[in-house]
């Protein structure tokens, strides 16, 4: 099976997801690959607040609209962004890995999505 070509105007960190889960290993249909591109454009997301976060004019505290001082929205926004990522790795359904091999649930994932092979 030919790799899927990767969706328009991914960045980096989102098209080595594409790639990586797109090399063959596992089959999407057209609603998962839809969930795919969903992450890999979170996983570009996230890439980008991160790369604002370690840039020097970057202020973990700021003021707040009383004045007082609060997180920055980049913070709380990069980890609502990480959870919506983790959502949709879960709604995909992949096996887990540990060290190499599927663990016992991956495995039962994986049994019920693509068989045993049996």
């Amino acid at each position: 099976m030919e790799p899927l070509k990767p969706p328009t105007k991914l960045k980096s960190a989102g098209r080595k997801l594409w790639v990586g889960l797109t090399n063959g290993e596992f089959e999407f249909n057209s609603a998962e690959l839809r969930i795919l591109e969903d992450a890999c454009r979170e996983v570009d997301l996230i890439d980008q607040m991160e790369k604002e976060i370690q840039s020097k004019d970057f202020k973990m505290v700021v003021r707040g609209s009383q004045g007082q001082p609060v997180a920055s929205p980049v913070v709380q926004e990069i980890r609502q962004h990480r959870m919506t990522l983790r959502a949709l790795i879960q709604a995909l359904k992949l096996p887990e890995e540990d060290d190499g091999r599927a663990t016992s649930a991956g495995q039962v994932l994986a049994m019920q999505r693509w068989g045993n092979g049996a």
